[in-house]
């Protein structure tokens, strides 16, 4: 089974300083703890910023026991990725995006190794037209009822609901994508686990579900 945790660091903690901590621990459980990808998700992060906390993501992961085990992608800016030389580019579905062609011609281009790129989808006319183009990976949700809330607003009773499409239409999903590994976003949790298994998810992708624990790890 590939898991594949993304991080959100405006819910980990109240100031950038513990939040900083809060990634890099959750870096380091990810390594620990043989996940496939982290998907860096820091879309507030001017560039440098973003370039900044990758190298410091990719330095914990590229000193653990099992170096390159979890791969670092950078959400939407193949310009970073290839800067902090990434494992890869996770994109969203619109038409817009760069194509996994285009990013790994960059990547080519830096000498670097061929990127891993994921990208997410929402409908099945997303993946038929995203799977022509051959992504490694898609992500695909939300499966799963969850609950949406703005971290600026978490103590409140302020949320939107986003409801799930169902083990069903997953199923119908994956079939369309194959070859490609669809991987199950939206509401996982441990105990569904196993029907996203069952309805034919190479996987699952996440952020509570792969939130750090307190305390530093590295």
């Amino acid at each position: 089974m590939l898991r594949y945790a993304i991080t959100d660091r405006l819910r980990l903690a109240a100031n950038e300083p513990a939040r900083r901590e809060a990634l890099l621990n959750q870096t380091h459980d990810c390594a620990a703890e043989y996940v496939d990808y982290l998907q860096l998700r820091e879309k507030d992060l001017s560039a440098q910023q973003l370039a900044e906390l990758a190298r410091e993501l990719l330095h914990v992961l590229r000193a653990t026991a099992h170096p390159g085990r979890t791969r670092l992608l950078i959400n939407s800016r193949a310009d970073i990725a290839v800067a902090t030389r990434a494992d890869g580019v996770h994109l969203t579905s619109n038409e817009s995006e760069l194509t996994p062609d285009q990013i790994n011609s960059l990547y080519g281009a830096a000498h670097l190794p061929q990127p891993i790129v994921s990208i997410s989808c929402h409908s099945l006319a997303e993946v038929i037209r995203v799977r022509a183009l051959g992504p490694s990976l898609i992500l695909f949700g939300p499966v799963f009822e969850k609950v949406v809330s703005d971290p600026a607003t978490a103590h409140t009773t302020e949320a939107l609901i986003s409801r799930g499409t169902g083990l069903n239409l997953l199923g119908t999903i994956c079939a369309a994508a194959a070859p490609v590994p669809v991987l199950a976003l939206g509401g996982i949790t441990q105990e569904n686990i196993p029907d996203c298994l069952e309805a034919g998810a190479a996987g699952i992708a996440a952020i509570r579900l792969f939130a750090p624990v307190a305390g530093p790890r590295y």
